[in-house]
């Protein structure tokens, strides 16, 4: 296996951001229905995220993405507004379930890997229940459950050891709010499991435990100073490999969220982070222990009516550029530090065309691990990423998009897994075009 990676069971851009997903849906009684579909057709320069030289190379392939989605929910606000019934229920639930099939047609590249790919046919999904318990009073509830099916190939191209991975969480959050809500006080719980369905890299299956507590304070009408701390148990169901162990990471931050104008606001926060990992059988005790924090300017091209500055909304176009400093557990070594700038820019013209562009780019830092050949000094990757999604809305639950991404591991980092020589860099481009019908 080579470098770490963020699991996601979906990668559409409309899947990602709940804003795009839905339409106006079906109201049966007290509830909202919304289902819908998707079909997308594209080019995948390097599904395998291989090296020029790694097992003859990338392996190129046309991919057939389709993607029923379906969610059931109590009344939105704009419905019980609209029927002038706008008191706040006691419980507002929401249910959604998504599933995409892939299909691969290899176009270039080895003739071995173009074998493998067409054999990487599978299906992701995912499945998310949430509970609000009187929303609005002054002590107040949240509970969320769901799971994940994650597709994550390994650059051998093996449809049987690839990093496919089931993703269950669930949360549980009480929450103060007294007087005006100018205060918000939470205190959570949360689990999170990723559990490997190939045998080889079972040892690497985990789970996360975590409390946390979090609170907001508006002093001004635009302006609120918020705390997060969080502290994790991370285990390991295999706990006996050379040098991986469990840890106890702790993350603890101040900062400020303020509406400069209608149209600017500015996030600042700042704060530690410790790992705090139990030591390593081999190579000694390695901890990330250093600062972590966020930085971000937005501009609201569609002026925010709210006093609220984290409100947002479809309709309100925005432009973001900002930095994140944070550390990750790691499946070589302990951890690793990723610092990345970014910037973000979503725009909804005339109620019918939407834009949004995602960018990013910064280092991922390994520390030094002592039991992988190629990492005993430690090493730096720059990590490279960019998606362009554009949809016209022919009718309210109708369109047609575009995607293109961009993703690059730059990389000088080889290691040696089972001895074989693995290069972590890799390179990748996407595109695609599809339609969409939702309610």
């Amino acid at each position: 296996m080579a470098v770490p990676a963020v699991a996601a069971a979906q990668d559409q851009a409309w899947l990602k951001d709940r804003r795009y997903t839905e339409g106006i849906g079906y109201r049966v009684g007290d509830f909202e229905l919304h289902p819908g579909a998707a079909a997308e057709f594209g080019y995948d320069s390097n599904y395998f995220h291989r090296s020029s030289t790694d097992d003859g190379g990338p392996v190129g392939a046309l991919r057939l993405r389709i993607t029923p989605s379906f969610s059931l929910s109590t009344l939105s606000k704009q419905r019980t507004d609209a029927t002038g019934n706008g008191t706040q229920p006691d419980f507002e639930f929401k249910a959604s379930v998504a599933a995409t099939y892939n299909e691969f047609f290899p176009v270039s590249g080895p003739q071995a890997g173009q074998d493998a790919i067409s054999k990487n046919r599978n299906v992701s999904g995912n499945l998310d229940l949430q509970l609000s318990i009187l929303p609005g009073h002054v002590w107040s509830g949240m509970i969320s459950a769901g799971v994940a099916r994650s597709l994550t190939p390994s650059n051998e191209g093996l449809a049987s050891e690839s990093f496919n991975r089931l993703l269950p969480h669930g949360a549980a959050e009480l929450i103060w709010t007294p007087g005006r809500g100018l205060l918000d006080w939470r205190l959570g719980y949360s689990f999170s499991g990723t559990f490997f369905e190939s045998g080889s890299f079972g040892q690497l299956s985990n789970v996360q435990n975590q409390i946390e507590t979090r609170g907001r304070w508006r002093f001004l009408p635009r302006t609120a100073l918020f705390y997060d701390a969080r502290l994790g148990f991370i285990s390991y169901t295999s706990p006996a490999i050379d040098g991986k162990t469990a840890s106890h990471p702790l993350r603890t931050t101040v900062g400020v969220n303020g509406l400069i104008t209608s149209s600017f606001s500015a996030l600042a926060s700042v704060g530690w982070g410790s790992s705090f990992y139990s030591t390593p059988t081999v190579g000694g005790d390695q901890n990330f222990n250093s600062v972590i924090g966020q930085l971000e300017l937005k501009w609201f091209i569609t002026p925010n009516p709210s006093t609220d500055p984290g409100a947002a909304t479809l309709s309100l176009s925005t432009l973001s550029v900002g930095f994140t400093r944070d550390f990750f557990d790691s499946y070589i070594g302990t951890y690793f530090e990723r610092d990345r700038g970014y910037a973000n820019l979503s725009y909804f013209f005339g109620g019918r065309f939407l834009v949004v562009v995602d960018a990013g780019v910064g280092p991922i830092i390994y520390p030094p691990v002592a039991v992988t050949k190629g990492l005993e000094a430690g090493g730096t990757d720059i990590r490279i990423d960019g998606s362009l999604f554009g949809e016209y809305r022919f009718k309210d639950s109708f369109g047609l998009n575009a995607t293109v991404r961009y993703g690059q591991n730059a990389s000088k980092i080889t290691i040696q897994t089972a001895g074989i020589n693995d290069q972590l860099a890799w390179s990748e481009v996407e595109a695609y075009l599809g339609f969409r019908w939702f309610m």
